[in-house]
């Protein structure tokens, strides 16, 4: 996206790409159809040290803007659900598209290269690989955290800004599964239930579905909680979020006879419903169980605690929070203030956002913003 735009002003680019095909974690997204942008792109809905500074690349570069390329060249789309937007087609649209738009001002992709060195001397950037060596007055980082590591993510963008004096934000996997140990491994045995229910972590609340598997917890809602989830805190899930106050006891007098897991099993999975009503210890009847227990229950349910030990790690995690440290970076043009020329952007940032098409956004805006000022 960088090179594209830089060379739409007439810049001559080359991006240098170690994998043996560009865009490989564009290929894998959204099941393979590319979950591009999100309708509903904001700065609230990144995490970063500094949360104001999205703002300005976000504003200037938008999900239409994007939505007007890919429109411009035929490919087909649709919103799935909540603002995320998909192809019709294949992620590999979105490559194809991508590589278009950079050969049509004349830039180069040469891939399967290894960096073997990069340095700055006369005001100019020297990348030598294992066959080349190229010159340039500018570089810019666009090489990512080292999230889903079989695909070729590492930490080389980190090495490389800390070479030039940039500091950076301790990097931790995000949008990723949570594991679970202690009492909660019983949680373990309903591994490919899932359930539509509200995740907390601190003060963020995701409204999404939930998956137990045979490691712990997973789904949209717990991808999205990670991020925000720290070591040694709870995560809490409203197993009930449509219910109404002192909805236990409405049914109490309704159906007396009625028993906890039957009550459950009408708006959870069977086998998640009697795993709650065991756990909660309420085996009997409604009308045998008095109020303050009832009410002990709804909280529960409300507010069920679970304290993750740890999360799938790097290995499975969609995106990285933490990275090149904002406070180094003009939000305007994400060039590195103590090194003249030499620009970061996308996930390589300590920027990061919510499940569903932001983390694109993000990276197709602060291209464009740097593409601006190269």
């Amino acid at each position: 996206m960088c090179a594209a735009e830089s060379g739409r002003r007439g810049r001559r680019v080359a991006v240098i790409e170690k994998a043996e095909r560009p865009g490989k974690k564009i290929l894998i997204s959204g099941g393979g159809r590319c979950n591009f942008t999100n309708l509903h792109t904001a700065p609230d809905r990144f995490l970063s040290a500094n949360p104001h500074f999205a703002k300005s690349a976000l504003s200037r570069y938008t999900p239409q803007d994007f939505l007007a390329l890919v429109e411009a060249h035929g490919i087909a789309w649709h919103e799935k659900t909540l603002g995320q937007l998909f192809c019709d087609g294949s992620a590999s649209q979105i490559v194809d598209m991508l590589l278009g738009e950079v050969a049509r001002t004349g830039g180069q992709i040469v891939c399967d290269q290894a960096i073997t060195q990069v340095d700055r001397a006369d005001g100019r950037y020297r990348v030598v690989t294992q066959d080349r060596t190229l010159e340039a007055g500018a570089l810019v980082i666009a090489t990512g955290g080292p999230s889903i590591p079989k695909m070729g993510a590492s930490s080389f963008a980190y090495d490389l800004a800390r070479q030039f004096g940039l500091k950076v934000v301790e990097p931790r996997p995000a949008l990723v599964p949570l594991t679970l140990g202690g009492d909660d491994v019983l949680f373990r045995d309903l591994s490919g239930v899932s359930a539509d229910v509200v995740a907390r972590a601190g003060k963020a609340a995701f409204r999404e579905a939930a998956l137990f598997t045979h490691r712990g917890l997973s789904g949209p809602a717990i991808l999205q909680i990670s991020s925000y989830w720290k070591h040694g805190e709870p995560v809490e899930i409203d197993f009930l979020p449509d219910r109404e106050q002192d909805w236990l006891l409405g049914a109490k007098r309704s159906f007396p006879r009625q028993t906890m897991r039957a009550l459950l099993k009408e708006s959870l999975p069977d086998r998640l419903a009697a795993t709650l009503a065991e756990r909660l210890g309420l085996a009997e009847m409604l009308g045998g169980l008095t109020d303050a227990r009832l009410r002990t229950a709804q909280e529960q349910l409300r507010r069920w605690k679970f304290w993750p030990n740890g999360t799938e790690g790097f290995a499975k995690a969609e995106v990285t929070v933490g990275g090149v440290s904002t406070a180094e970076l003009s939000s305007k043009t994400m060039e590195a203030k103590r090194a003249a020329g030499l620009y970061v952007i996308g996930e390589a940032v300590d920027v990061t956002g919510w499940l569903g098409g932001y983390n694109f956004q993000w990276a197709w805006a602060s291209a464009w913003a740097a593409a601006q000022s190269i």
